[in-house]
């Protein structure tokens, strides 16, 4: 395969981006597959080959979805279930909606029948690329968990697995020469450095010997130079910023609106119990515009005419 290298010019788009992320390793070709196999390859520990994407995440219009969606769901040959997200401001609450989702994908197999029981159950494999954010107090950035009795230092041999990739811990990684770094290492310096021109030389090196990351560039580089694949990308992106910040400002107004209510009862107890009961009518509002298929604009009219 032809390697598809950084020029001194190019203007990479950020792979950490989701829709970006996602239209890297989601295309429906052999090297956006091939790339896909080889990222899961490397932070499993073993050689996997994905044969199929599961279900990936809602489109834009339903980004209010996306904490009940999977980015990447996809299974490998031997039916093993792998579901991968980049994450670009993980919240403090991550590692626990990291073992809802990692439960969710290993239960979700149906082992129901009087040929079936527990030992068919498949491997899962939940993997959060965190772009920014310390989630962990350490200082290592690639963690893999599962089930273990720490007191007595048993594992249980469980086949769940959560498997997280800081990349704002690589301060020391990305010194260290492209020869003597891990297959994760490799991979967690290319989404952090993508765009650093000042680490051109070591991303181009790193996309010299490792061939899945090169897979993932020549696509990731494609998109790039494509100047509508690009805006559509681009443009897709500040849709979801900018309901996201729409949202934000209605439940902060619903909260407000909340605390005014509450002010009006006079007691102490009287406030309390009117900011609660303000800020779910407001919500409960605010939902029922959502359901009705309202746009962001529309919406906030109607909390202005409130």
């Amino acid at each position: 395969m032809e390697k598809t290298f950084l020029l001194e010019d190019d203007d990479p788009i950020d792979i950490r981006i989701d829709h970006v992320f996602k239209a890297v390793f989601t295309k429906a070709s052999p090297a956006s597959r091939g790339a896909l196999s080889r990222l899961v390859s490397a932070l499993i520990g073993r050689g996997v080959s994905i044969v199929s994407i599961l279900a990936n995440e809602p489109p834009v219009g339903n980004t209010r979805d996306r904490q009940i969606r999977f980015d990447i769901n996809c299974r490998a040959e031997n039916d093993e279930l792998v579901n991968v997200e980049m994450c670009f401001n993980p919240k403090p609450f991550e590692p626990v909606r990291l073992e809802y989702y990692a439960a969710r994908l290993f239960t979700g197999q149906d082992i129901k029948g009087m040929d079936r029981d527990y030992k068919d159950l498949k491997r899962a494999y939940q993997i959060a690329i965190l772009a920014k954010e310390r989630l962990f107090a350490d200082d290592q950035f690639f963690h893999s968990f599962e089930y273990y009795d720490k007191a007595h230092r048993v594992s249980l041999n469980g086949r769940s697995r959560i498997t997280t990739l800081e990349l704002s811990k690589l301060g020391a990684v990305v010194e260290k020469p492209v020869g003597k770094m891990s297959d994760p290492e490799r991979w967690a310096v290319y989404f952090a450095y993508l765009t650093d021109r000042g680490r051109r030389s070591t991303i181009n090196e790193i996309i010299s010997v490792e061939e899945g990351i090169a897979m993932a560039s020549g696509m990731l580089m494609t998109i790039s130079r494509d100047e509508e694949e690009r805006a559509r990308i681009m443009r897709d992106e500040k849709i979801e910023l900018d309901f996201q910040s729409e949202m934000t400002y209605l439940r902060r107004q619903a909260r407000e609106e909340g605390r005014e209510e509450g002010r009006e009862e006079g007691r102490e107890e009287g406030r309390e119990e009117g900011r609660e009961e303000g800020t779910q009518r407001t919500q409960k509002y605010v939902l029922e515009l959502i359901a009705q298929g309202l746009t962001l604009e529309e919406i906030k009219q109607n909390m202005e005419r409130l």
